[in-house]
């Protein structure tokens, strides 16, 4: 199966898209800061799951498994920043942070299933 046919794959692109259209309304003197740091962040979510398929060993894949997952730990504190400088409404920050916990879910059955084949 290609990368691009994962659940966890397009649920972090969903995830991507989102926050980059959320950022957008940040302010301008965050652009190569904490609208930089998000966006870069979420981003690599879905960059290390596709890099991880690529990967010949399961071990290999678990690794950048593992670096997405961290990128959305990063990404999720990242967002409480956000809403701590009035950047983000709290209604999106939920849905950002449910859709955040529905990639992790994913990615964490993602690594059992590599850790149990």
């Amino acid at each position: 199966m290609e990368y691009t046919e994962l659940e966890v794959w397009k649920e972090a692109r969903i995830l991507v898209n989102v926050i980059y259209q959320i950022s957008k309304l940040f302010p301008k003197e965050e652009m190569y800061g904490l609208t930089s740091q998000i966006r870069r962040s979420a981003v690599s979510v879905p960059s290390n799951i596709a890099e991880g398929c690529g990967r010949r060993t399961s071990s290999d894949t678990i690794q950048f498994l593992h670096i997405a997952r961290g990128s959305l730990y990063e990404l999720e504190t990242q967002l409480y920043l956000a809403v701590d400088q009035n950047y983000l409404e709290k209604d999106e920050f939920k849905s950002l942070l449910n859709q955040i916990l529905k990639c992790k879910k994913l990615i964490n059955g993602f690594i059992k299933y590599y850790k149990n084949n």
